[in-house]
This record gives structure tokens, sequence and C-alpha cells, in this order.
């Protein structure tokens, strides 16, 4: 853990964990200063705070922040892989110009495989959102 990235990406893992352990207890009970929203409700009615929407639990929104920060790393992931190759393909072409056109097919294929790892990656992402 020497650099600034690989703490972040540290961080960022124990705060997804936090929001995976903290989705799985579910919603907090509410307390009884609160007013509910079923509160004279039928008998198998469960109380929801009145500030929180009824379609969606309280905890979505840390998902949600999680789904956002993996995109996030994702798309940097991808766009610093793509640059290194593009900048070592160039590097190379310059020292050596009669195999610039097999240096120039080998990048291509890099990236292409880059972003095609990047898009599946990010299509996980956004499946963990819609299917909960």
């Amino acid at each position: 853990m020497r650099t600034w990235w690989t703490r972040f990406l540290v961080v960022l893992g124990w705060w997804m964990v936090a929001g995976w352990v903290w989705a799985a207890e579910g919603a907090p009970a509410p307390s009884t200063s609160e007013p509910t929203a079923h509160a004279s409700g039928p008998a198998g009615a469960t109380a929801v705070p009145a500030g929180v929407p009824m379609e969606q639990p309280p905890y979505w929104s840390i998902i949600y922040l999680g789904t956002a920060a993996s995109a996030a790393v994702i798309i940097l992931g991808a766009a610093y892989g793509i640059a290194k190759i593009g900048s070592s393909a160039v590097e190379n072409m310059a020292r050596q110009p009669e195999v610039a056109g097999s240096i120039n097919t080998a990048m291509i294929v890099s990236a292409a495989l880059i972003e095609g790892v990047t898009f599946f990656a990010l299509i996980v992402c956004l499946l963990s959102v819609f299917f909960k």
C-alpha cells in the first residue's frame, strides 16, 4: 500500500462491505417518537417512517452509491490501461518504424479487449442496481 490508489481501493472495498452488511440487516426499526405511515393500519401492516418512500427501503442509496463508485473505478482503470498501451505503442513505433504495422495491430486488439471487459463490468454494475 505505497500509492494513493491502492489505499483508495481498500477504503472503497470496506465501504461497499459496510453497505452490504447494512443492507443485509434491513431497514432500521422506527423509533416511537417518529410518526409512522401505517400506525393505525391492519394487524399485518409494518410501520414505515414518514420520510421514507414506500417503494424503496432506505438502505438502497448506499448500494446506488457503491455502484456509481464501482463504475467510476472501472472506467478509470480502462482509461489508464488504454493510455498505457497507446503510449508504449507510440514509443516502440518511434524506436522501430519498420514494425509499426504489427505494433499498431497489437495495440488495437489489446485496446478492444480492454473495452470489452470494461463494458462487461459496467453491465454487471447496472444489473446489480436493476435486479436487486
